[in-house]
């Protein structure tokens, strides 16, 4: 009977560790724009939702969270960063913002300010951001389209970032994979989307899974 109610002790004590620590759990924002939205679809096809059915057949602990409005700027989402990541405290953002802001001219300057103010609050807050890279059709002008996209990397660079490289790679030049406007992509090209962000964030949810392993590992099962 003693030996019973220890191992019912143990049994009890690791379920409740197991349901305060889920194993290899991480929350994933999107701070993104009506690309991140499913603009003009179902939402259950858009690439956010292909991400989460992905990442929750790795594991039902992990959760993605979608915050993005369709027509956010670089400005909208500096001022509204502090309260998402104080509202769904996320380990990891996704930031896809810039598009609209470089498809209405706005100073390059402005841009790139905003985006390291939205890097910053996440990193002050031990939030791991994952910046998402914006291109934009040639005829803007060779000098602003390079300016423009320079801003990712630079970013990346100076705040020691992961960076998806090209949120649309593969397909952004090619008319077939986007809507009517030419301007928001199409349903196929949302698992191409799901494939850019996936090749970059994997290895950040892989990292994150050894980390919690080892932890629980080590951790032992119940005080002496």
């Amino acid at each position: 009977m003693k030996n019973f109610l220890i191992i019912l002790f143990v049994l009890f004590h690791i379920a409740s560790y197991a349901v305060a620590n889920p194993v290899n759990g991480i929350t994933v924002m999107i701070f993104g724009d009506s690309l991140s939205t499913g603009y003009g679809m179902p939402a259950e096809v858009g690439w956010v939702n292909l991400l989460k059915q992905r990442m929750q057949a790795l594991s039902p602990h992990y959760q993605v969270i979608n915050v993005s409005i369709s027509g956010e700027t670089t400005l909208g989402g500096r001022n509204r960063i502090e309260q998402a990541l104080k509202t769904h405290q996320p380990d990891i953002v996704i930031i896809e913002l810039g598009g609209n802001d470089g498809l209405r001219g706005a100073s390059i300057q402005s841009i790139h300010d905003n985006l390291g103010v939205i890097i910053q609050v996440c990193q002050r807050n031990n939030v791991t951001p994952l910046l998402a890279g914006m291109q934009l059709p040639p005829n803007y002008g060779i000098a602003y389209t390079q300016k423009f996209r320079n801003i990712y990397p630079q970013l990346a660079e100076h705040y020691q970032l992961k960076l998806i490289p090209f949120l649309l790679d593969g397909f952004g030049d090619k008319r077939e994979f986007f809507q009517a406007d030419g301007i928001h992509p199409d349903v196929a090209a949302q698992k191409l989307i799901t494939e850019n962000v996936w090749e970059v964030l994997y290895p950040m949810l892989e990292s994150n899974y050894s980390s919690v392993q080892k932890k629980i590992q080590f951790e032992p099962a119940f005080d002496n």
